[in-house]
């Protein structure tokens, strides 16, 4: 007997007035490159750890890992600090915004992807680089002016808890679903 497979994923939100307030300081940016795609305020969040195509039984043992790597994890601070792209030098695919400091959110990242090792995903490869997606380039773009966008004046954020997400892909982009969530020890 074969299982669905759900395309997962852990991530942190962003409160959406953040999101917002984003998108104000891009707006010249969104004017300027009208044919990239750009990702909508509801589908925005910080990917924690990618999981991809996993059996739907799966999700009970990643929800388990998930409330146990968030109870070793204190609340923290982010702050919106800058724009940045993929890759960082020459033609431009992926414009995202960055933090001002994300070691607690680099360590809850290295945490979950060790946590569900044993249920078979593979360890990341590559480092983690906390950001959030704003637009993906279907042909590569020069990244002059790309990244000059002021992003001072947004409010920092507290993260109290991680989620489960799927993922359902169309040709009208992504949607997700949230599955569970977790609280880092304790609320503030």
């Amino acid at each position: 007997m074969s299982s669905e497979q759900l395309r997962l994923f852990f991530a942190a939100d962003v409160p959406e007035d953040r999101l917002v307030a984003l998108a104000a300081r891009t707006e010249p940016l969104r004017q300027r490159f009208d044919g990239a795609r750009w990702a909508p305020v509801e589908n925005q969040h910080v990917t924690l750890k990618f999981l991809g195509s996993t059996p739907e039984e799966r999700v009970s043992p990643l929800l388990e890992a998930m409330r146990a790597v968030s109870a070793g994890h204190t609340p923290f601070e982010l702050r919106l600090s800058k724009l940045g792209t993929f890759p960082e030098r020459g033609k431009a695919r992926v414009l995202w915004a960055g933090f001002d400091d994300p070691t607690s959110l680099r360590a809850l990242a290295v945490d979950l992807d060790a946590a569900v090792i044993p249920l078979g995903h593979q360890p990341e490869s590559r480092p983690f680089s906390a950001h959030l997606t704003l637009a993906r380039f279907k042909l590569p773009v020069s990244m002059r002016g790309l990244v000059d966008v002021d992003l001072g004046g947004i409010d920092p954020f507290t993260v109290s808890e991680v989620g489960l997400w799927r993922s359902r892909l169309s040709p009208k982009g992504a949607r997700y679903e949230r599955l569970g969530g977790a609280p880092l020890r304790g609320r503030p």
